[in-house]
């Protein structure tokens, strides 16, 4: 069996001693909205359930506070709500209501991912090159009195993604990637699709967070060592628990001589934990994500989270006939397909071409 693994234990080597202090204190603030939680799923009386709602926002405007005051120290975690205008956290706080809730579908959900990964894109890349801008020009289907063209200014991104590989964690993180590497392409001057390199990669739920292991199957991956050296390697995964599956495949290629020029992880929901732990551990790695969770409970899911992503994503696989990535990929059906096509092709040849 040609695995790597990787120990809890190791990871929380890289966190300091300020950093478990921060984890305990936000512990301790949570456990307050654990209360209130309580109180709103067990309750009857108007009165106690009124007090729960208050006292649920009141905490979490407390817990939103100290996460704030912990990334504004950190200069490698970018939260969306704590970097952007107040006028766009509507959007985000919104969007990721609808995510969490159990009564989102399916195809709701993938809807709102899609929304999600396009926002990041906006606050990792296309921000990030303002002020300098390009022109595009546009052919429109009016053709009175002569066929018009529109021209629009968009952020030039070239510089920032130019270099890039789309690193995905399978299987959860495949359609965030193939999404951001659209983004990338449909910004690019070049019309840029990002090389893939795919890495099977999971942790075993039989195990708690506090002695988790996370097994990387090089046999089931797909990826060529010299491709990635020297390149700005970008993971998208919609949720960043425990940092574990991240930290796993870096040290795997920097143990065998891959110098990234850059590593960014690019999520929808981060805990703080997995957050510091990443930054910790990798040099010059940076954690972007929309939403900010303050806590793990034991099984190492995010509170309040949004449950598995991948199934939510993906669908649930047989255990014992488990879908091969072009399954997976068949399986998202033709809107999907058609959409990501460019992407859909550097995949498969990425994964038939080994």
């Amino acid at each position: 069996m040609n695995k790597i693994v990787l120990h809890a234990t190791d990871l929380d080597g890289y966190l300091k001693d300020s950093d478990r202090d921060k984890l305990a204190h936000v512990d301790e603030l949570y456990k307050q909205s654990l209360y209130h939680c309580t109180v709103l799923e067990t309750a009857s009386d108007v009165m106690q359930l009124e007090e729960a709602r208050k006292g649920l926002v009141d905490s979490a405007k407390e817990i939103g506070r100290y996460l704030k005051d912990v990334c504004a120290e950190e200069p490698s975690i970018h939260v969306y709500s704590f970097e952007t205008p107040q006028e766009q956290h509507g959007q985000a706080s919104r969007l990721i209501s609808k995510l969490r809730s159990p009564s989102t579908g399916h195809e709701e959900f993938l809807y709102y991912i899609q929304r999600a990964y396009e926002m990041l894109f906006s606050h990792v890349f296309a921000d990030a090159a303002l002020p300098t801008k390009r022109s595009i020009i546009t052919k429109t289907p009016v053709t009175s009195p002569v066929r018009n063209y529109a021209v629009h200014r968009i952020p030039d991104v070239d510089s920032l993604i130019e270099n890039s590989v789309m690193c995905v964690m399978l299987r959860g993180a495949l359609l965030p990637s193939m999404i951001l590497s659209k983004e990338i392409q449909e910004y690019s001057t070049d019309k840029f699709v990002t090389p893939f390199a795919l890495f099977k990669i999971k942790r075993d739920d039989a195990k708690k967070e506090a002695n988790m292991d996370y097994i990387l199957d090089l046999d089931k991956s797909y990826f060529d060592l010299e491709s990635l050296d020297g390149k700005d390697l970008i993971f998208a995964d919609p949720m960043n628990a425990t940092g574990g599956s991240l930290v796993t495949i870096v040290k795997y290629l920097e143990d065998n001589g891959v110098k990234p020029k850059s590593v960014k992880f690019i999520n929808v929901i981060s805990a703080l934990k997995g957050s510091l732990r990443i930054v910790r551990a990798i040099e010059g790695a940076e954690v972007y994500t929309l939403w900010m969770d303050p806590v793990l409970n034991d099984a190492a899911y995010i509170l309040p989270g949004l449950g598995d992503a991948g199934d939510r994503l993906n669908g649930m696989d047989n255990s014992d006939t488990p879908r091969n990535i072009i399954q997976l990929i068949a399986d998202y059906g033709s809107a999907i397909t058609n959409l990501y096509r460019d992407q859909v092709r550097e995949i498969e040849q990425t994964v038939l071409e080994r």
